[in-house]
């Protein structure tokens, strides 16, 4: 018997796991629109918009995607592709305008329409409560420097569980806490903006505390359901094998991965991060009890990974700023440098290195937990262009391609690794670069919103279809 070339190929496919989830995400301010509609309030990504200078040409989330409207095509978009996961998010100020009080149904009613049409299709939800999308009273009284939002932010939760947790069975708690802390209040290039040092590390505690809360109440609601949250983790290398260089990796390792991973999985901060930070705060804001409701157990934990970071010993002494003049997303490691390898970049000028996923992967398994992880983001934009109504992304797909064989070898090597999502679904709202960045699987043309799903979709659509990727 001749064997078909398609026989061929599947018996030369890298295969994943039975019941490995492929899946794609967004966020709501990225991708909704519909900002005034429906009783939804602003969020500090509205207000830090309209504040001249913080996002690229004005741009706002005020229409983006049109998603809010256009979700049933979106939906449809992802069934044609095969995906069977969707991480999104929920807008707090849709669900909850105030940032407190009661919820508000019609934003409700938004997300279980979504929910029943991504079932429907047999598409299985994965919800984030937050996305950094903070109702903008909330920030009024003080933001997520104030312990009084970890307490709402659990309020919130249980709201909007309430209202899904009969549709919804993964539940994410936090999405990135190191931007929504230290870009946020630090250096201040996300929402609200603010440069502060102090504040981004209060902020950096009470966000983990808002997420053990709102842990501890979905999982006594119910046992049954998944919940975890998802870290932005970055594999960091010293530039020379220097005591300087090794030192400056600490820091950064300390402050970007091991500040949220150690209270999280193991109850207590880094002792060395917390030496660091001395000159920043005292760690008052931290009280007898916190750290116990921090490390309230998860059933997985989601990594979402971008690039590696390389850096290298700071300036001598008298050649540099004091630190408080340098507002920085690294309080108490403000002069570090990050060095360039000069290696290919995506179109943020991020160093494209899958071997860091499989660092990362293999790290966080071995040295912290054996919980299921999930890849709940990685992608990577280019700048794209529609010739004659179609996209080709070659350098995307080659990335996606890159990162899916790390996770793989992670696979191979004993990490339970259960899914991946690809960031994302759609172009859309990149935050202060507003509509200049695009890093989805489909096109969206912003004016007409004409989706055109680009090569790079219609790849990871046979990936799926085979369960794996081609030998190489």
């Amino acid at each position: 018997m001749i064997e078909s070339p398609a026989t061929q190929l599947d018996q030369q496919m890298i295969r994943f796991p039975g019941g490995f989830r492929w899946g794609v995400a967004t966020a709501a301010y990225q991708i909704e629109g519909a900002a005034t509609e429906d009783g939804r309030g602003p969020s500090i990504w509205d207000t830090f918009c309209r504040t001249p200078g913080r996002v690229i040409e004005g741009h706002t989330g005020d229409v983006a995607c049109d998603h809010y409207h256009r979700f049933r095509d979106d939906v449809k978009l992802m069934a044609d592709l095969g995906i069977t996961a969707y991480r999104f998010s929920v807008s707090w100020p849709r669900v909850q305008p105030a940032g407190s009080g009661p919820a508000n149904q019609a934003g409700l009613d938004f997300y279980r329409r979504l929910v029943d049409d991504l079932r429907a299709h047999g598409i299985e939800p994965w919800l984030t409560l937050y996305h950094w999308d903070l109702p903008q009273p909330l920030e009024d009284a003080g933001g997520w420097p104030e312990r009084d939002t970890a307490a709402r932010f659990a309020d919130y939760a249980m709201l909007t569980h309430d209202a899904l947790g009969d549709r919804v069975s993964h539940w994410t708690t936090l999405n990135e806490p190191w931007c929504s802390a230290f870009l946020g209040y630090g250096s201040g290039v996300h929402a609200p903006g603010r440069q502060e040092s102090v504040a981004a590390v209060r902020a950096g505690h009470h966000l983990m505390l808002g997420h053990g809360l709102a842990t501890r109440a979905l999982r006594a609601s119910a046992p049954e359901h998944e919940v975890g949250a998802t870290v932005n983790l970055y594999a960091v290398s010293p530039q020379t094998d220097s005591p300087g260089d090794a030192d400056a990796a600490r820091r950064i390792d300390g402050l970007a991965n091991r500040f949220f991973l150690d209270p999280m999985l193991r109850g207590s901060y880094p002792t060395d991060v917390v030496d660091d930070l001395r000159e920043v705060t005292d760690f008052a804001h931290v009280r007898d009890g916190d750290l116990a409701v921090i490390a309230t157990p998860m059933t997985f934990l989601g990594i979402n990974y971008y690039s590696r970071y390389v850096v290298a010993a700071p300036a001598p002494e008298g050649n540099r700023e004091p630190y408080w003049r340098v507002p920085s997303s690294w309080p108490g490691s403000e002069q570090v440098p990050f060095v360039s390898r000069g290696v290919p970049v995506t179109d943020m000028d991020w160093e494209i290195d899958s071997a860091g996923l499989l660092e990362t992967l293999v790290r966080v398994n071995r040295e912290y937990t054996d919980l299921p992880l999930y890849v709940t983001e990685n992608g990577a934009a280019f700048a794209d262009r529609v010739v004659d109504g179609e996209v080709h992304d070659p350098e995307r797909l080659a990335y996606i391609d890159e990162h899916l064989r790390a996770c793989h070898e992670a696979i191979e090597a004993g990490v339970p690794l259960r899914g991946y999502f690809a960031w994302s679904l759609l172009d859309n709202f990149e935050w202060a670069w507003g509509y200049t960045k695009r890093f989805g699987l489909v096109h969206v043309d912003y004016d007409s919103q004409v989706r055109i799903p680009k090569s790079s979709a219609k790849w990871y659509a046979e990936v799926i279809r085979r369960h794996g990727l081609a030998a190489q």
